[in-house]
């Protein structure tokens, strides 16, 4: 049993068909069971019976269809899918079946071209799919599938396929090891570009030039920039000399401090001297009238109708 890679103590069923003799089957399953020993185990299904088999989820180490001597299967799409699901993780499908040399049209039959076969194990779930041999069948056989399958295609083959099963249950999960953290990247270093950095340096040949027409800065001077300037020219105009009797911003010639000063004098000064007790202690024309109470030598500020009925 060299050829299918079976090993002591493994698992292996056996699908075959009708068309398979009963002698052929019974001296396959002798090999493989002589191949997996007494801790190993074969089983056989019948093709047309693999899908109402109770056989459990990834049970087998191997699956071997269609390899019984006289066999003429045609694995369905159903047929794939039950032997991905019932043979281990790692476990190995290897398959013989009849194909059509090309897709022929108006072929109804359940026979797939040589080229979608491989694509049919990749869809039931199998990895590592791989033709390993093919040959033509007799003129006997060509017959026989043509009246059970009633298939027009008169060239016809035997391939056998492998495939494997990957290494994990179908609907298994795994937590992913993530990691967000963003590295440092360290700053990447500028390129200096050599003629530019050869054009700003100034090496000593070049100040030992007899040729090289130096400037002094002094000699850019004129009289007139050595004269020494007059500080009244220096001095910023003050707001009186703008001609508005009003205070700069930043007044700095007293302005602001003699305006502010004629205008505390525009206050009017208390008769009686009982103005900040409230109007119960005030005159009948006190300009205070009508205002709330209020501390002795505080500011009021007044408004222009009071002054005038003052």
């Amino acid at each position: 049993m060299a050829q299918y890679k079976i090993s002591p103590g493994q698992q292996v069923v056996v699908v075959w068909d009708s068309h398979s003799s009963t002698e052929a089957l019974q001296s396959l399953v002798k090999d493989l069971q002589a191949a997996v020993g007494a801790e190993g185990h074969v089983s056989v299904e019948n093709l047309n019976q693999l899908l109402q088999s109770s056989h459990k989820e990834s049970r087998f180490d191997t699956v071997l269809s269609g390899l019984v001597p006289g066999s003429l299967t045609a694995h369905s799409a159903q047929v794939l899918a039950e032997i991905a699901r019932v043979v281990k993780p790692g476990g190995r499908v290897l398959l013989k079946e009849v194909v059509t040399a090309a897709a022929a049209a108006g072929d109804n039959s359940r026979l797939k071209a040589i080229t979608k076969l491989p694509t049919a194990l990749t869809l039931s779930g199998l990895v590592e799919v791989k033709e390993l041999q093919k040959e033509p069948l007799t003129a006997e056989q060509t017959r026989a599938i043509q009246e059970e399958l009633g298939s027009q295609c008169k060239e016809l083959f035997f391939v056998e396929i492998e495939g494997k099963k990957p290494n994990f249950e179908v609907g298994s999960s795994s937590q992913l090891k993530l990691s967000f953290v963003k590295k440092a990247v360290p700053p990447e270093k500028r390129s200096v570009d050599p003629t530019a950095a050869k054009l700003w340096t100034l090496s000593a040949n070049d100040t030992n030039d007899e040729d090289s027409d130096l400037l002094d800065s002094d000699e850019l001077l004129d009289s007139e920039d050595l004269k020494k300037p007059d500080p009244a020219s220096l001095k910023a105009p003050s707001c009186k000399e703008s001609g508005k009797r009003k205070a700069c911003k930043n007044c700095t010639c007293g302005l602001a401090e003699e305006l502010e000063k004629e205008k505390n004098n525009l206050l009017p000064k208390s008769a009686c001297g009982n103005c900040y007790l409230g109007d119960a202690f005030r005159c009948a024309s006190c300009p205070y009238a009508g205002m709330p109470a209020f501390k002795p030598g505080e500011k009021i500020l007044l408004n222009e109708n009071n002054l005038h009925d003052a």
